[in-house]
């Protein structure tokens, strides 16, 4: 019974994050993106169509990772820190938030290196459940350079049990889950 209840909770609050590896924006291309945003409101609108699904809050929302600065994570003291709307950048459909225009320009230059892998959906559910549920942004380790989240504190220990199993498993699950499964039934 305890077991179902944690994988219906599990279930109705899945997430995802993640997405493939693009090549850097060229100089060019960053000025383009840039000057493109100033009609949307956006910091940079770097393009491109989703890859996997990201996780939100609630459907039709494009705020990825709760707003805060993925930059942050792997700078300074690697505390995470809430980003700023007025510093807003949209990649593949989904807006990221930083603290400061320098972690801005940073993402911008290379996206993929600091987007959460999987979408910001629990690395431990995708890897051992083949589940989307959301991950915490307070609830995250780096590991070889891509930052993981995971749904709590309980569920980030068993992640860390096997690492390099979850990771294996997740990489192969993530790519089979659609952009907007997680709020298909919302």
């Amino acid at each position: 019974m305890k077991k179902s209840l944690f994988a219906l909770a599990l279930l109705a609050t899945t997430a995802a994050c993640g997405g493939a590896a693009e090549a850097p924006a060229t100089e060019g291309e960053t000025v383009a993106a840039t000057e493109a945003s100033a009609e949307t409101g956006l910091y940079a609108d770097l393009g491109g169509d989703p890859t996997g699904p990201v996780y939100r809050e609630t459907k039709g929302d494009t705020l990825a990772v709760s707003g805060y600065d993925v930059v942050s994570y792997f700078t300074g003291d690697g505390v995470p820190v809430e980003g700023a709307e007025d510093i807003t950048v949209r990649y593949e459909g989904y807006d990221y938030r930083f603290a400061n225009e320098e972690n801005a320009n940073t993402f911008i230059e290379d996206p993929a290196k600091f987007a959460p892998a999987y979408g910001g959906y629990c690395a431990w559910a995708l890897g051992a459940n083949d589940a989307l549920a959301p991950g915490d942004p307070n609830v995250y380790e780096i590991v070889d350079g891509t930052l993981y989240l995971n749904f709590n504190e309980d569920v980030q220990g068993r992640w860390q049990a096997d690492i390099p199993g979850f990771i294996e498993s997740a990489d192969v699950n993530y790519p089979t889950h659609s952009p907007d499964e997680h709020y298909q039934d919302s």
